[in-house]
């Protein structure tokens, strides 16, 4: 049976009235990708305010990996809520919070003694794994990479890339962040060639020892196992052992922003474990709290240990609800078979992407690690051309056609996949049937313009 149900034409009367009101009491800069109200969403899918349905390849920006609403984390919540609210943790401690450290001190990478903070939201967790390097390292400096999202504060503003319109018109920002190319292979920075590369980008870190900061005054390299904001870009398999090899070589703690390719995404719980590497510290969020605000930061105890008592903290930081919430997500990862979903679902995308790309010139790249999909769209597979403006055509026309899909990238010419990992086979065909549909009408309506020249 079909999970697309179109009843209104896209956005429908009551979603208009609500974008109405929205432009009198919201501010302009906080925006949304499509222009639909949400009245329900269930496992893989929408309905909103007018009835209509859509299956949902955004999923919530990688917060829905478990799925909508799954019953076994309703009623966790539900059990809280027959208990307390809110004491704040750190005046009147609770259990959940202890069982939920716990339960990360064991599930992240790395066979050695860890703990976990737990705070609001992913940026909030980098903001404290920089504080918890600076203090444990005594060094100021941080390492990040082009093309990097950490968040909107002004510290994670400072370690993300992209500037418009994340930076653009809010500096100053805090200082004693240094920038490095990452393995960008589509775009390598360098006009290199991998394996030929030598992954010369990873082993570059040397030279900006020489030029650009001293190791002696880094205290971490911050990076994202697999590019989110950034356009979902997986390095080669080898590139984040050389690199913290160079880390440890200079006593320099490797941070890794797990906060959207975390919890079954890429295929596996994190994807540190795909790249056989062992974070000194661990930043998740997202998906950790099964749609409510949760954020980790889980590390090395000596590290962790570091700051002084009061030096971490946050009024609703690791609140019980999310925290019973996130205990539910762990245990559905462990009794449901969803990391072999994620492979299976990525496999499915690869299939028909790869068509796409042999089809369309419009489709430069295909990339991703299970469940963790993209396509670059490029004006031209030969000059790699960013084609941002195809790519909102593309959007609209998903929405319009039943199926919210999101962009990433520095150009904004990336299309992801963040579908739930509980959505069905017929799920996910029918939303790849209205992404090619839209690529093909896109793809044809540009070949005219082009014939027109």
């Amino acid at each position: 049976m079909s999970t697309i149900r179109l009843l209104t034409q896209i956005p429908g009367p009551n979603s208009r009235a609500l974008s109405a009101r929205r432009a009198q009491a919201v501010p302009r800069g906080l925006s949304h990708g499509t222009p639909i109200y949400v009245a329900k969403a269930e496992d893989a899918w929408l309905e909103d305010v007018d009835g209509n349905r859509y299956i949902d390849f955004a999923g919530g920006i990688g917060c829905a990996n478990a799925g909508h609403r799954q019953e076994a984390v309703i009623d966790a919540i539900r059990g809280q809520l027959d208990k307390f609210l809110h004491t704040c943790v750190q005046v009147t401690p609770y259990e959940g919070y202890i069982r939920l450290a716990e339960r990360m001190n064991e599930v992240t990478p790395g066979k050695f003694p860890k703990k976990t903070l737990f705070v609001n939201s992913g940026a909030e967790a980098v903001e404290n794994a920089v504080k918890i390097a600076r203090a444990y390292t005594k060094r100021p400096a941080i390492i990040a990479f082009e093309d990097a999202f950490h968040g909107r504060t002004m510290m994670t503003l400072a370690l993300t890339s992209k500037t418009h319109p994340y930076k653009a018109g809010f500096a100053p920002f805090p200082g004693e962040v240094y920038r490095v190319p990452f393995a960008y292979c589509y775009r390598c920075t360098y006009n290199l060639k991998y394996p030929s590369c030598d992954l010369y980008c990873a082993r570059h870190l040397e030279d900006t020892f020489k030029r650009v900061v001293a190791n002696e005054e880094v205290a971490a390299v911050i990076a994202e196992p697999v590019l989110g904001e950034g356009g979902f870009v997986a390095p080669p398999p080898d590139y984040f052992k050389v690199l913290i090899d160079l880390c440890h070589k200079h006593n320099i703690l490797f941070i890794a922003d797990e906060v959207q390719s975390g919890f079954g995404r890429t295929g596996a719980l994190f994807a540190s474990e795909r790249y056989g590497i062992e974070p000194d510290i661990l930043v998740t969020a997202k998906s950790l709290g099964g749609g409510l605000p949760l954020a980790a930061v889980t590390g090395r105890t000596e590290i962790m240990d570091a700051p002084v008592p009061g030096g971490l903290g946050g009024t609703f930081a690791g609140n019980p609800l999310s925290c019973a919430a996130a205990l539910a997500v762990l245990d559905l990862f462990e009794r449901e078979d969803l990391l072999a979903r994620a492979n299976e679902l990525g496999d499915r995308f690869q299939r028909r992407a790869r068509e796409w790309q042999r089809r369309w010139p419009l489709v430069g790249d295909v990339r991703g690690l299970g469940g963790m999909q993209a396509i670059e769209l490029v004006k031209s597979q030969e000059t790699k051309t960013p084609a941002s403006d195809e790519t909102k055509q593309i959007t609209q026309y998903c929405y319009e056609h039943g199926l919210i899909t999101i962009t990433a990238g520095s150009y904004s010419n990336v299309i992801r996949v963040l579908v739930p990992l509980v959505a069905t086979n017929e799920q996910m065909d029918e939303g790849l049937d209205v992404l090619e549909s839209a690529l093909a009408a896109v793809s044809d309506k540009k070949g005219v313009v082009a014939q027109l020249v």
